[in-house]
């Protein structure tokens, strides 16, 4: 790393296309023991604006080499921080909790111009995430082990948990917040230490976030991150898995990068978490309030033009409501308006990465190919003249696929965007082994009023999470995470999730029986 005096003192040059209250809150460098600096390479990359197509902002493009001087601080941190009072670190989460909130409105600029969402989601997004931070500040003064009964006599048994060591965050682009959060939460609340390496288009956020840890209180080292380009990420991400000072590695992300990390991690037997890749049914029956479901379907389905990891990806309804929920899931989706995430209209913006829209146009075409119909949409970016002209931007219309079937590629793979694919089903039993057709086991959804159908789903269909009757389950007290090919390990929740990031010690001890 080389460092740069001028910005250390808390100085940047970032000129923004948006007005900032604070304006020493945003930085364009990495964050390293407390300390903006820049990367040996001292090379750069371009951070773009979904919503226009435009460069506003350039980070330090770091390599491999970066990484040490990142996990040596980080782990010279926690020799100190580890030993802090747990009542200590729930002071600390709860002040940065306030700058959080406090900052919020700045926040949440910087949050739309990173992911094209809409500046209202970019303010969920915050209330969101800053929830881990405040649902961690009271887990940090209920870490605690336990009491024994040995079987012999002379013996005492007790457990006692610690943090684990230095731990690293690699973090994808669609909630860069709450994701950071989620995971900076917990490891600061169990006394570990950690190094970020956010997405290479949404690092902007990170650096804030972990600047206003310091400005909390937490020491120079605890929350150090490091930006890199998508060409040096894998290198980058590989060098932070293998230092000997790591000792705990979380992951967001696809299933194919998560199992490359789970290798790397094995070979040396590092702690991990995965939270991968979704291919989330969401099952409407006949007896289901169809007002709900198309309430809960909308908000979870095209928030953040459907770049979610839990969001719907195959609908399944019952025959004999079919043509009624089509028709009321359209009429819905025609009321969004598609803009740049600032325009205080816009109620759905841009996919976050341009290169999104051509995987899109293909899963369409697939489907229209082997007989679906286009209902709503054109499954293409928009072209010229349409929607304000937004075409030098990253934008594709909301659009709605029927008469979708099992042998599609949409059916199979993550969609990530704003295209919807909806099917028919006749029977219980049927769409249970067809929801569970698929190597992922993330989230699922069931819309039905049956109490016993209620249960059997929720015992047979083969994901980590279900909502009945609700169409998001996240929250920072429930456990987040997936089974099968979605990964394992839990964030959030009670207990579950701070244990991620501690060591469990058993202490057995002799005494005397006599006086």
């Amino acid at each position: 790393m080389s460092h740069d005096p001028e910005t250390n003192s808390g100085a940047h040059e970032v000129r923004v296309p948006f007005e900032l209250s604070d304006k020493t809150l945003l930085h364009n460098k990495c964050y390293v023991d407390g300390q903006w600096c820049s990367s040996l390479s001292n090379n750069s990359f371009a951070i773009d604006d979904p919503g226009s197509g435009t460069h506003w902002a350039t980070c330090p493009n770091c390599i491999p080499e970066d990484v040490d001087n990142a996990v040596q601080t980080a782990h010279a941190a926690f020799q100190l921080y580890s030993r802090t009072n747990p009542r200590k670190r729930a002071q600390l989460l709860s002040a940065w909790y306030q700058l959080i909130l406090s900052a919020k409105d700045d926040l949440a600029k910087i949050l739309v111009y990173e992911t094209g969402k809409p500046l209202s989601e970019a303010y969920g997004e915050i209330d969101y995430g800053a929830s881990f931070t405040w649902w961690f500040a009271g887990e940090a003064d209920r870490i605690r082990g336990s009491t024994l009964v040995a079987a012999a006599d002379n013996r005492r048994t007790v457990t006692i948990k610690q943090p684990i060591g230095v731990a690293v965050a690699l973090v994808p682009w669609n909630f860069p917040i709450a994701l950071v959060l989620r995971k900076v939460s917990a490891a600061l609340a169990a006394g570990c230490t950690i190094v970020v390496k956010p997405s290479p288009e949404t690092p902007m956020t990170a650096l804030c976030l972990a600047d206003l840890a310091t400005r909390a209180g937490f020491p120079k080292g605890a929350f150090n991150v490091l930006t890199t380009s998508l060409e040096n990420t894998p290198a980058v991400a590989q060098a932070l898995c293998v230092h000997p000072l790591v000792k705990k590695v979380t992951f967001t992300g696809s299933t194919r990068v998560g199992k490359i990390i789970a290798r790397l991690c094995a070979d040396n037997l590092k702690k991990s978490t995965c939270e991968l890749g979704g291919n989330c049914p969401l099952i409407c029956f006949a007896d289901a309030d169809l007002d709900v479901a198309i309430d809960q379907l909308f908000a979870l389905k095209w928030r953040h033009a459907g770049q979610a990891c839990i969001t719907a990806n195959r609908v399944y309804v019952e025959r004999a409501i079919y043509d009624d929920f089509v028709e009321r899931i359209l009429s819905r989706t025609k009321t969004l308006v598609v803009g740049h995430g600032l325009d205080p209209d816009t109620t759905m913006g841009p996919v976050t990465v341009e290169r999104s829209l051509g995987r899109l146009e293909g899963l369409v075409s697939d489907a229209v190919g082997k007989g679906a119909k286009i209902v709503l949409g054109t499954g293409t970016r928009l072209q010229k003249g349409e929607a304000n002209d937004l075409t030098k931007g990253f934008y594709m219309k909301p659009t709605i696929l029927v008469d979708m079937t099992d042998d599609m590629i949409m059916t199979h793979e993550e969609v990530f965007g704003p295209v919807l694919g909806i099917y028919s089903f006749d029977t219980e039993q049927e769409i249970t082994n067809r929801a569970n057709a698929t190597p992922f086991g993330l989230a699922s959804y069931v819309f039905t009023e049956n109490t016993h159908r209620i249960w059997r789903m929720m015992e047979n269909l083969e994901a980590g999470m279900i909502g009945v009757n609700v169409g998001n389950s996240s929250a920072a007290e429930a456990p987040f995470g997936g089974m099968k090919d979605s990964g394992w390990g839990k964030e959030s929740g009670k207990d579950v999730a701070i244990d991620e990031y501690l060591i469990s010690k058993t202490c057995t001890m002799m005494i005397k029986d006599h006086f």
